[in-house]
């Protein structure tokens, strides 16, 4: 049976966007905005890096991402310190307090995910979704 891509592309924009919504809804953010969050999951993946990097790569304007930023910077969830190769830059990177709250969220978003699969799956569907998580992965780079 062939599969038509655009039809693949649409079912998953679609589901991943529901469970994203979904985990949204079921746990708090800690009073953090959406655009926060954002950031701070991205200083964790990427490791330290510009304001204008992060900016660039959430696809939001440098000032937004600076707003973003001092506000993460007032609740001692990262910090800046000066780019040593450049210092009219600053570099920025997560604090252990904004550690902890990225995984925090983390966990509690896995916490979620495990508790409706173990309550609403087979094993044999609960190993197709461990399949499925690596492609979906992959098709995450390859974007």
């Amino acid at each position: 049976m062939k599969h038509d891509p655009q039809e693949v592309a649409a079912a998953l924009r679609v589901s991943i966007g529901s469970l994203v919504r979904r985990l949204r809804q079921v746990h708090p953010t800690g009073g953090l905005s959406m655009s926060e969050t954002s950031a701070l999951a991205r200083l964790d993946r990427e490791g330290p890096t510009t304001s204008g990097a992060l900016a660039k790569l959430e696809q939001i304007t440098p000032q937004s991402m600076g707003v973003t930023l001092s506000a993460l910077e007032s609740r001692g969830l990262i910090q800046r310190r000066a780019d040593p190769d450049d210092g009219r830059r600053a570099i920025m990177s997560l604090t252990r307090a904004g550690r902890d709250v990225v995984l925090r969220r983390r966990d509690a978003s896995t916490e979620v995910i495990a508790h409706s699969l173990a309550s609403a799956f087979t094993a044999g569907e609960i190993e197709q979704l461990r399949a499925a998580a690596a492609l979906i992965e992959r098709l995450a780079q390859a974007l």
